[in-house]
């Protein structure tokens, strides 16, 4: 039987059943970067409410798409570091990034409460997988904050929080090992030096992901095979094989869709999607979103089979600050318009807003299961001076010097009191 693999789409790597969780103890594990949280947000934990993550990647994804067929993002990551940034917006500012985030009308203690809950849960699930999620504030030294705003973010995403001399040629450096260590050392130079002086702040969140398949493929199986590209091309890779049952599903010349669990919980897994022969990425994902994230997974049933499936490897890196902008996030990005003053304890002038959106992120599959990284860095910057309209009329004795930049020689000097005379 010819394999026809047209692409690999929406690697779904964190999926809960939910109501999995309920007044119990969860089980010991995961990354414990994030510590246990009051019972009372375990118990306020809302799912429709986490799933606005879902619905920001979905929306995000899609707009990526439109220049690229090939990549691969962290939604929760993305979401967590723009979640911290949240807590400073205000105005019209923080009802743009509410609304590309799909959180509209949510109370902003009640957002940070249920994050608190998933990102807690999330890393809890399986003590035989691994999830680990860090988040951080890196301020410039010397420049003062809003407490209330670091003490929100410390207090609901455990933000480590640091002051930095921005201007070391060292400050990068140390950022990005903070995000090398807390990836496993899958995510490199997320900052890149040297930073501007109108840098003050950097949210960022780090993510890594290491599960084994709950049924691991037997490497004896793993032959090469063909994998057909875009306009009939063709290459050779390596394709993993497993008979066994899986949740499955398909729709007759649309698309056939697998869920391969990790761990012992099976409640993490990787959903895969193959399109139709004849439907490229951008024409499924379309679908995808017609049909809905929700409903698509609960036609999933179980069914014996074959799965072929590539082993592979992929690095990702975008700026997203176009992307978000054209989901509606302008303001935020725009020197004159943006308010992020609840991060500072100062009103007016100098102003603030985001600089640079930045996502890093990587994915290796294999017969033993999955390791996956990202890390998302929220720049915020100084809105710089005005530039001033002015008139300088020289009417009256001056002083004046020539001087040469590189060597920063004054050549001439001298003083004019009456340039009548010197007309002569």
């Amino acid at each position: 039987m010819r394999k026809r693999i047209t692409a690999l789409i929406l690697l779904f790597l964190v999926v809960f059943v939910f109501s999995f969780y309920g007044c119990s103890d969860p089980v010991t594990g995961g990354g414990m970067d994030i510590p246990r949280p009051d019972q009372k947000i375990l118990d306020n934990f809302d799912p429709s409410l986490a799933g606005k993550n879902n619905e920001f990647g979905i929306k995000l994804f899609e707009k990526l798409l439109e220049e690229e067929e090939e990549l691969f993002i962290s939604p929760l990551s993305i979401a967590a570091a723009l979640s911290m940034t949240y807590n400073g917006a205000r105005g019209e500012t923080k009802e743009a990034m509410a609304e590309v985030l799909e959180i509209t009308g949510v109370d902003k203690e009640r957002l940070n409460e249920n994050n608190l809950a998933l990102l807690y849960l999330l890393q809890e699930a399986d003590p035989s997988v691994i999830l680990s999620i860090a988040n951080s504030l890196w301020m410039r030294e010397g420049m003062e904050f809003n407490p209330e705003f670091v003490k929100l973010n410390e207090r609901y995403y455990h933000a480590s929080v640091r002051e930095l001399d921005f201007n070391s040629p060292e400050a990068a450096d140390t950022i990005n090992r903070w995000v090398y260590d807390r990836t496993n050392g899958l995510i490199e130079d997320i900052i890149e030096p040297p930073i501007s002086p109108l840098t003050i702040l950097f949210l960022i969140n780090a993510i890594h992901f290491q599960g084994d398949w709950t049924e691991t493929f037997d490497e004896e199986k793993t032959r090469e095979d063909t994998f057909y590209l875009k306009q009939g091309e063709r290459v050779t890779v390596p394709f993993m094989h497993h008979c066994d049952e899986f949740y499955y599903y398909e729709e007759e010349e649309e698309f056939q869709a697998i869920r391969i669990p990790y761990g012992e919980e099976e409640t993490m897994a990787m959903y895969v999607f193959l399109p139709h022969q004849d439907q490229d990425i951008k024409g499924f994902f379309r679908t995808f979103k017609e049909r809905g994230w929700e409903d698509l997974r609960r036609e999933f049933v179980k069914a014996e089979g074959n799965l072929y499936l590539p082993r592979f490897s992929m690095e990702y890196e975008k700026t997203l600050n176009e992307y978000l902008k054209a989901l509606g996030m302008e303001v935020a990005f725009d020197e004159g318009r943006a308010d992020f003053l609840d991060m500072v304890p100062w009103e007016g002038k100098p102003g603030l807003y985001i600089s640079e959106v930045k996502h890093k992120s990587f994915i290796q599959v294999d017969e033993k299961g999955t390791e996956a990284a990202a890390a998302t860095s929220v720049e915020i910057t100084l809105e710089s001076a005005p530039a001033f309209q002015f008139e300088m009329k020289v009417d009256r004795p001056f002083f004046f010097l020539i001087h040469e930049e590189k060597t920063d020689s004054i050549l001439f000097m001298g003083s004019v009191t009456d340039p009548s005379g010197l007309n002569d």
